[in-house]
């Protein structure tokens, strides 16, 4: 049976299991949606803006480890998923775009809201194609899906021309897809494995560090395994974080820039160093060169291109994190290493990661958001906001983390809530975000509001652009440029010390949430974090916004300044 484009296009998510579609409608996408009209099987959420629908989506795919699914117009539709395509191919999330396009006759004539989609996107996606002919769609959806959640996971963008919409066809779809010069294989290379377990069964000083990949590859209770059996302690990236659980007597804490001094330096001082899961990127490397320099390194990663890129590696092994890891505990077994994990104890006792102040802090209000949420998926926006959840987060089997990690992009932290929520309708969803940050895709609340989501948002609101304004503390003398959010232009340009006769803040929240119809609570005392939060949880009709007043020249700390090795760390801010 002949049927149009866009029908195939509605049959082609079915196919593929879509139950949630993130959608906004223009001229050029009209007919899909016209197709989508009355389709129960399939869950279209319209949000307010397009940035806010690829967030909402990459939400989605993180926290239920589907594929997340968009569909945008033409021109400006497509333009505005570009940031959160970015976002989620560099933390490996998989989603498909598609995105309306002008009939292939005015491809090229600069017709209205044209752009080259696929061009723009080349470079920031996994592939990126347009369908120009109406028989080469059901295939190139097809493969859309399966390129994305195979080998390394990622963004796909399908580019779907006007006239192939409305032109008729068949309504066959295949049933599997082969693609020349596509054959990821993950399998495990047993040599290598082999070698990787003699070089750490005869190490002294062994570590684990894990990034995100373990966590993609749905390895968490693996990797505990592994860890358990052979009593190497376990450091994370900030993706990696709750690989293991973060209580656990293992668990070293994060590595990197805003590392913990037991962290960095256990890697600065180890002699085996097994990597899985991580690219080992410039934020958690420092100066490279002395980057475990006396150690050798095993690396894992099931992308060939990461290995020895930044960080050259002794034992590489290209595999998926849980074939992997199921393979290193066939061989693993306990080592003699109860020296060097009490050292690391003793480091993590005398520098633990905290903050020494009395009253309201950061690490008081995510400990709180701790003890109150025991099965949560929790959500950060970027910047000093992302950087205390990643220090202070409880994370466990029962409560992850979504973050923006390769990007760090501000903005995604509330519409990934959102897509959270909608694809875990019974776990509560927490934002921990920032001032700056949450205007970014604030319009968004009316998203949580009309499909009545009940979101707690926690905003850590310092009047700056907090993460900025700590480097212009630190390393440009207090030249605070551009980061006030209480700035007004009677304002003396050059003021750096914030006081009590600052402009009142842009926007008020709580009313600006009120509006909206969310609730709102503004917290400014230490007393007042727990009835806050307890109160959001208990609010199942809608969004919760609780604006915590904090420090206005609060700091993250331990810090590695520019150009250093990652043992050369501030502990903690000249004021403490």
């Amino acid at each position: 049976m002949d049927i149009t484009g866009a029908e195939l296009f509605v049959k082609a998510l079915k196919e593929e299991q879509v139950d949630t579609l993130f959608a906004y409608p223009g001229g050029q996408a009209i007919d899909l949606f016209d197709a989508l009209y009355g389709e129960d099987d399939i869950n279209v959420i319209l949000p307010r803006h397009e940035q806010g629908l690829v967030h909402a989506a990459d939400g989605y795919a993180r926290s239920t480890g589907k594929v997340g699914v968009c569909l945008v117009t033409s021109g400006p539709g497509a333009t505005n998923l570009v940031t959160g395509i970015a976002t989620a191919n560099y933390d490996s999330v998989p989603l498909v775009c598609f995105t309306g396009q002008v009939p292939t006759g005015l491809i090229g004539n600069d017709a209205f809201q044209e752009v080259d989609i696929v061009g723009i996107t080349r470079s920031i996606c996994k592939y990126a194609v347009t369908v120009y002919k109406r028989e080469d769609l059901a295939g190139i959806v097809k493969k859309a899906f399966y390129i994305a959640k195979t080998g390394k996971p990622g963004v796909v963008v399908v580019d779907l021309p006007k006239d192939i919409q409305r032109e008729y066809g068949s309504d066959g779809y295949p049933e599997k897809v082969e693609i020349r010069g596509y054959k990821p294989d993950c399998s495990v290379h047993t040599g290598q494995i082999k070698k990787a377990m003699e070089l750490l069964n005869h190490a002294q000083r062994p570590v684990f560090l894990i990034g995100g990949g373990v966590k993609i590859s749905r390895a968490n209770k693996e990797m505990l395994k592994l860890a358990e059996i052979t009593g190497v302690p376990v450091i994370t990236t900030i993706m990696g974080k709750g690989a293991i659980p973060a209580v656990h007597d293992l668990y070293v804490g994060n590595i990197g820039i805003h590392g913990s001094y037991a962290a960095n330096t256990a890697i600065s001082k180890c002699d085996v160093l097994f990597s899985i899961g991580t690219r080992f990127n410039d934020r958690i490397t420092g100066k490279t060169e002395q980057f475990a320099s006396g150690a050798s390194i095993i690396h894992v990663d099931i992308d060939a291109a990461s290995i020895s890129r930044n960080i050259a590696v002794d034992v590489p092994i290209v595999a998926d994190a849980k074939m992997a890891i199921d393979k290193l505990i066939e061989k693993a077994k306990p080592l003699d290493i109860k020296a060097w994990v009490e050292q690391i104890g003793e480091w993590k006792k005398q520098y633990p990661v905290t903050m020494k102040k009395d009253g309201m802090t950061p690490e008081k209000i995510i400990q709180a958001v701790n003890r109150t949420f025991d099965n949560a998926v929790i959500t950060t926006d970027v910047g000093q906001n992302q950087l205390w959840a990643t220090q202070f987060l409880d994370l466990n089997e029962r409560k992850q983390m979504l973050t923006s990690g390769g990007l760090g992009t501000m903005g995604y932290g509330f519409p990934a809530a959102i897509g959270a929520q909608i694809g875990n309708p019974e776990t509560d969803v927490v934002v921990i975000s920032g001032d700056g940050g949450m205007q970014m895709n604030i319009q968004e609340m009316a998203t949580a509001i009309v499909y009545e989501l009940p979101i707690t948002i926690c905003i850590l609101n310092n009047g700056y652009l907090g993460n900025v304004r700590q480097w212009q503390e630190m390393f440009f003398d207090r030249r605070y440029s551009s980061t006030c959010m209480r700035y007004r232009k009677s304002c003396i340009a050059n003021c750096n010390t914030p006081t009590e006769c600052c402009p009142q803040y842009t926007p008020d929240f709580i009313k600006l949430a009120e509006s909206y119809g969310a609730k709102g609570i503004r917290v400014t005392d230490e007393k007042e974090i727990m009835p806050a939060l307890e109160t959001a949880k208990n609010n199942r009709k809608v969004p919760t916004v609780i604006e915590f007043i904090i420090d206005r020249e609060e700091n993250v700390m331990p810090i590695v300044p520019p150009t250093n090795a990652l043992n050369n760390m501030i502990l903690e801010s000249e004021d403490s």
